[in-house]
């Protein structure tokens, strides 16, 4: 190769050479594209959090008193007839006895038990003898006013709690039941089914305990049942004579 032509090549290698360093250069100096993360959601606080599962215990708590509550009501009913039992009267005769030691309004009590009862469950079973019960339990309940309270203590046995009733009125009320049990019929696989009643009442005294009223118009009731058949008694003779 000529002299001339050696030296050319020599100068455009050179040149190259001087040219790679400097892009190199550009390179290094251009920044570096970092990655962009997406936006992240702000974290929950840890009160918020807290605030939630606190919540949340409440609304099971208040649950749980409701199904406690309704289960508590339900053990005070008489489940054959709906009326209040024997636990659930007592309950309400505590609080009845309180509100007339304390503001000396009048309540009486009356006590009716069924007379004739045992014979419809002898002669017809005990599925016909609880169709006569929800019928008395009926009965008593269109006789009293909505603000008084109907229970049946179990078995045959009923007690009315009335409110604002003078003393003077208070047989005048329990004969007028006595009649509309006896009025009543009770329609059960063919057979027309009734029954009679002896009820007797006593006034709720500020001294009185639960035990004391239920003893009292339990005894006003017997009275009342011995008077009846008595007067039975006499009215067969009359009529055997």
């Amino acid at each position: 190769m000529p002299k001339g032509g050696v030296n050319k090549s020599r100068r455009v290698k050179s040149r190259i050479a001087a040219v790679r360093p400097a892009a190199a250069d550009r390179e290094r100096a251009r920044p570096a594209i970092e990655p962009v993360e997406p936006p992240r959601r702000p974290a929950r606080s840890v009160a918020m959090r807290l605030a939630e599962e606190v919540n949340r215990l409440e609304l099971e708590l208040a649950a749980a008193r409701s199904r406690m509550a309704a289960l508590e009501t339900r053990a005070e009913i008489d489940p054959l007839t709906d009326l209040v039992n024997r636990r659930g009267l007592e309950r309400e005769l505590k609080r009845a006895l309180a509100y007339v030691k304390r503001y000396g309004t009048s309540a009486v009590l009356i006590y009716l038990d069924l007379d004739g009862f045992k014979s419809v469950n002898d002669r017809h079973g005990h599925a016909a003898g609880d169709a006569v019960l929800k019928a008395v339990a009926m009965v008593l309940t269109r006789q009293v006013r909505a603000s008084d309270l109907v229970a049946r203590l179990g078995g045959d046995e009923f007690v009315m709690l009335l409110w604002n009733l003078p003393e003077a009125d208070a047989p005048a009320k329990a004969r007028s039941l006595e009649a509309a049990v006896g009025r009543m019929t009770a329609p059960y696989g063919g057979a027309t089914l009734s029954v009679g009643a002896s009820a007797g009442s006593t006034m709720l005294l500020p001294l009185d305990t639960v035990a004391s009223v239920l003893e009292r118009a339990d005894r006003a009731m017997y009275d009342r049942k011995t008077s009846r058949r008595a007067a039975a008694a006499v009215r067969s003779a009359s009529a055997a004579g």
